[in-house]
């Protein structure tokens, strides 16, 4: 650090030597058609000469080291008039002072318009910029910087962050290597709820980009945001619009390399809309009155398409009001296909799996969103309401050949599982937002917000079918050797979370003396936020009878895997060959038909104190502290523990910290630190058995307790040009009773929650670097055309460990589980993570532009879950990505994009490590797994999609 320091700082004498025999232009430039708001990153040229520069947040710009002599300078901004002033004279050793107030071209094309306010609110310089001038320690990506990537959905994009990564199949993520329950999501800074009863945090992976005007990621903690944090705040930003009016409609088409391949097939019932939903029927258990298949249908043609429409518009009311509506509309679909191998668990006397299969598994997904915004403003007041619906599915045809269990059910193989499931998601946000400024110094923000979320899996079904001799497995196939009832079943479940949530902060800023600029400012705030979850689930297994009420054998039928309808119907039920239950038991046991169901509140009420102060002009400091009172409780009925409930009742004491020194006017040093604590879920605290996959089963732990981090970073960044940036970050955590998930000493290998053992730490190091390696200006007689070659890299590593205490998981929970190791990494933690690209920009001509980008991702090898009972971790293999994403703007209507995702294609893998290492000494003499088994391979395929964007 101190070579690269002395290195700078040289340069930078050299550089002012230089200017000694040279001038400056400094001055601010405004736009008019806002009442003379600061217009940020237009463009100030001296024309005939390569030196030029753009505007700041606050208008504010400077272009220094000029010759002395007399020149013409331009002043432009795409939307606006270009503004020409000659005969500027340039003194050596003077600064001239030029102010330009910029209004828009008469006649302008509205596209031109829409662009203006992309620049100006979401571009990657308006973020560095903000990143560059907070106290605090922060990252944003914005919509300019996600349609260069060809980013689609949210997940996606954070992934492009250092140190993040995605987790397969899911919207989830991992920060630094710390997963879902480490992380919060917020809209506009007002919390958002869960999809899945398993997780803290909502699906990223359901927000398309189109609604998004910039996502922040701070991966350090500020007090305003509430406390169950450790990884990072993920904070998206809705997109806003202050220009003149304008409507845009696109088209998308698209095929996934594998699925095309392919017949594909899908389930009964639900449609390619995504609103598909269904209610259990009446009177299921003692007649058969399920109206779907159980058998696949034919899904029709692979191909992905998308429509989106967007638009709106501004206008002033009076000379200080102004009011903006903004609007957007998509629905887009994608069909996945994968094939591999898709193991259990493995058994240590054998080493072999426990069960063991061929697998297919045929996916098509949906995500319909509209969202709507209206901003009133006037003068320093303004109001805005956000509305956002979103509804996404998932289909999934799942179907797995070979041994199901390899001492019961097919233990030679030639076993056949086949599950239909249909998910859907549906969320409305309603969000009201405030920015009032009572003269100078005093500000007051707010927010509320009122959300519902529905998390719908109508009808899943299950059915297994066994050779008829286990001597036989390619023999004929019957239900006759079926050991479980719920090797056979149907599911329905349903999840509503409700949440009410607001925001109140008041801003005073002070001063030393009434000549200076503010040199602080103290924030009181208040943050609260009620949230009632209920789930509901009820499941009908099919039990195979194999005697009558006689006690006389039953000659159960030869079975046709893909014709189960011919075997569970009503005949076949009033013959006594199947019985339909529950869990709770047949329908001789009175309480067979109440479903299961677990009932939870959490209530937060937060109140903070900020305090920033400038303490020089290099040198400010932001110290805060926080308390929470957090209730939460929960109330169940389910077949594992029967009835009870439960209840955690903490109080927070929060202190942060965040230090920023400015080296210079390019370069940063940060400091933070801070406490926070994180919260289990409903579903880890509820005994409630989940079966979402074959292949593993779940329930929840009513002891599990919160636990207690304590975060540290430190930053050096450097931004050589407002669109570049040099940053190196180290980093620490420190978990007090790390909670995880553990397989249970079980004959199923169920998975639980437990708090595993004292502390887990997470240290590690980030280091940004974005480039531009060249930008030439061509002129012609028209207008001056561009084209640049930019290059982005993140590297990030990571040492996690945590030490396990099977002693404490005895104490401390009513089930028996023994992790392998005493020591061992944070499930989901990379050692390295790696982002690159590198961007192509032309301009053609005027209104003709192409652009192209080519993305990388890798991430290295990462613990999956952690083993236990003498077996190693389940372990994922690094994957590397590489996307390339073109766009060719015709005209000022017309935009094309091509875009290639996933171009190495990778085997996905995950398998069961070898025991080895830090190994609890009772596995030693008991035995441990000694090679790696593989667990998991499949294929994702290339993604080719053809867009077309036209603009009104």
């Amino acid at each position: 650090m101190k070579y690269i320091l002395l290195i700078f700082t040289l340069f930078v004498g050299l550089q002012i030597s230089a200017q000694e025999t040279t001038g400056s232009i400094v001055g601010k430039l405004t736009d008019k058609e806002l009442n003379n708001e600061p217009l940020a990153f237009a463009n100030v040229l001296i024309k005939g000469t390569t030196q030029g520069t753009t505007s700041d947040f606050d208008g504010l710009y400077e272009i220094s080291g000029i010759e002395p002599g007399t020149y013409t300078v331009i002043f432009s901004y795409l939307g606006y008039e270009t503004v020409e002033i000659p005969n500027v004279e340039i003194i050596a050793d003077k600064v001239t002072n030029i102010d330009v107030p910029m209004s828009a071209s008469a006649g302008l094309a509205l596209d031109e318009v829409v662009v203006t306010t992309v620049a100006r609110q979401d571009s990657e310089a308006a973020l560095l910029l903000d990143q560059k001038r907070a106290v605090e320690i922060k990252t944003s990506i914005g919509a300019q910087e996600l349609a260069r990537k060809g980013v689609g959905d949210v997940a996606t994009a954070v992934s492009k962050v250092t140190g993040v990564s995605k987790q397969e199949g899911s919207g989830n993520v991992f920060v630094r290597g710390l997963g879902d329950r480490y992380n919060v999501t917020t809209l506009n800074g007002l919390p958002l709820p869960s999809n899945d009863p398993s997780r803290k945090n909502i699906d990223l992976g359901i927000f398309g980009t189109s609604i998004v005007q910039s996502i922040g990621i701070d991966k350090t903690y500020s007090i305003n945001n509430y406390g169950d944090f450790a990884g990072a705040n993920i904070d998206i930003v809705s997109k806003d619009y202050n220009g003149s009016g304008f409507l845009e409609v696109g088209l998308q088409s698209g095929i996934n390399t594998v699925a095309a391949g392919e017949d594909f097939y899908l389930n009964e019932g639900p449609n390619y809309s995504g609103f598909y939903n269904t209610n259990s029927p009446e009177f299921p258990l003692n007649n058969y009155n399920f109206t779907t298949s159980w058998d696949r249908e034919d899904g029709g043609t692979p191909a992905n398409i998308g429509g989106s429409i967007r638009g709106g518009n501004s206008f002033n009311i009076g000379e200080n009001t102004r009011i903006n509506f903004f609007a957007t509309g998509s629905f887009s679909n994608r069909f996945q296909y994968r094939e591999g191998i898709n193991n259990g668990g493995v058994n240590i006397g054998t080493a072999l799996p426990n069960s063991e299969y061929d697998y297919v598994g045929y996916r098509y997904s949906t995500n319909t969103t509209a969202m709507g915004n209206v901003g009133l403003r006037h003068k320093d007041h303004s109001i805005k309401y956000n509305y956002l619906f979103l509804n996404t599915s998932t289909q999934r045809q799942d179907e797995f050949e070979g041994i199901i269990d390899r001492e019961d059910d097919a233990p030679q193989g030639g076993g056949f599982v086949q599950r239909a499931t249909f998910e859907r998601n549906t969320l409305f946000v309603h969000q009201l937002l405030g920015e009032h400024g009572f003269g100078n110094r005093f500000d007051v923000n707010w927010g509320a917000a009122y959300n519902f979320l529905a998390n719908k899996v109508p009808d899943r079904r299950q059915n297994t079918v066994l050779p008829d001799n286990n001597s036989e497995p390619d023999g004929p196939k019957s239900f006759r050797l079926v050991s479980a009832a719920s090797s056979n079943h149907r599911f329905f479940q349903d999840l509503d979370e409700e949440e009410i949530s607001g925001n109140l902060a008041l801003t005073y800023k002070f001063k030393a003396n009434e000549d200076d600029d503010f040199d602080g400012k103290l924030t009181l705030g208040y943050s609260g936020r009620f949230k009632d979850v209920d789930f509901e689930a009820e499941q009908f297994n099919f039990q195979i009878l194999l005697r009558d009420s006689n006690n006389n054998p039953i000659d159960q039928p030869l079975v046709d895997p893909r014709n189960i309808d011919a075997y569970f119907n009503q005949e076949n039920l009033v013959n006594g060959l199947y019985q339909i239950r529950t869990f709770r038991g047949p329908l001789s046991f009175a309480g067979a038909l109440e479903p299961q169901f677990y009932n939870g509140s959490q209530d937060i009420h937060a109140g903070y104190f900020n305090f920033e102060y400038k303490v020089s002009d290099k040198f400010t400091m932001l110290a805060g502290i926080r308390g929470e009172q957090i209730n939460q409780s929960i109330n169940w009925s389910t077949v594992i523990q029967g009835e009870g409930s439960n209840e955690l009742d903490n109080f927070e004491v929060l202190p942060s910290v965040s230090f920023k020194y400015a080296l210079n006017e390019k370069q940063n040093l940060r400091l933070a630190a801070s406490k926070t604590y994180t919260l289990p879920q409903f579903k880890e605290r509820a005994p409630f058995l989940f079966q979402e996959e074959v292949n593993q089963d779940s329930f929840g732990n009513p002891d599990l307790q919160s636990s207690t981090n304590y975060n540290f970073d430190v930053r050096w960044e450097l931004f050589p040009s407002a669109s570049e940036v040099v940053s190196l970050t180290a980093f620490g955590r420190f978990i007090q009773d790390p909670i995880n998930q553990i397989t249970v000493a079980s004959a199923a290998n169920d998975i639980s929650w437990a708090n595993t053992g004292d502390n887990a730490t997470a240290i590690g190091a980030e280091l940004e670097v974005r480039k531009q390696l060249f930008e030439i200006e061509k002129e012609t007689a028209d207008n001056i055309l561009s084209e640049s070659l930019t290059v982005g890299a993140n590297f990030s590593y990571l040492n996690t460990n945590q030490k396990l205490d099977p002693d404490k998981i005895a104490e401390e929970t009513t089930f028996t589980v023994r992790p392998t190791f005493t020591e061992t990494k944070l499930s989901g933690a990379s050692d390295f993570i790696v982002n690159a690209d590198v961007s192509y920009f032309t301009e053609l001509r005027e209104d003709r532009n192409f652009q192209a980008t080519m993305a990388f991702n890798y991430f290295s090898e990462r613990v999956f879950a952690l083993g236990s009972e003498g077996r190693g971790n389940l372990i994922d293999r690094g994957v590397p990505t590489l996307d390339l994403v073109t766009k060719f703007q015709l005209n000022k209507h017309l935009t094309f994009g091509l875009n290639a995702k996933n171009l190495l294609d990778p085997s996905v893998e995950r398998y069961q490590d070898n025991a080895s290492g830090n190994i609890d000494p009772i596995f030693v003499e008991r035995g441990v797994l000694e090679e790696e088994v593989d667990i998991l391979t499949y294929k994702k395929g290339i993604d080719l999609r053809l867009s077309m964007t036209y603009r009104f």
